[in-house]
């Protein structure tokens, strides 16, 4: 027995765009799975390691954190200015390294208790 199709209302749709949202990334051939989760671990490598360079020899977390905030802000804006609907493999990679490494600054964050 199969169950009944729901009917279609403003939520099924919420929850179908939600589903669509929270495992976009899961969609695809391999290659584009495989480089945007290594995208998201070296984004996420290279901001717990940059961070912590940066605050070792520059020794003023609001000019770090300044820095990282302005990098990270540019490419928000180039991404929402140059790309439409479909995103190419190239700016999914950019936007999973962009994640990791915005994780990984709010994980330094709450690591230094500020």
């Amino acid at each position: 027995m199969t169950p009944p199709k729901l009917q279609s209302t403003r939520f099924e749709l919420l929850l179908g765009q939600l589903v669509l949202a929270l495992v976009g990334n899961l969609r695809g051939n391999w290659r584009r799975r495989s480089l945007g989760l290594l995208a998201l671990l070296i984004g996420l490598y290279a901001g717990n390691n940059l961070t912590a360079y940066n605050l070792q020899t520059l020794g003023h977390r609001t000019l770090v954190v300044l820095i990282w905030l302005l990098v990270i802000e540019v490419v928000v804006r180039l991404r929402s200015r140059l790309v439409a609907d479909d995103p190419s493999l190239a700016w999914i990679v950019v936007d999973n390294l962009r994640i990791g490494l915005v994780y990984a600054v709010v994980l330094e964050a709450f690591k230094l208790g500020s």
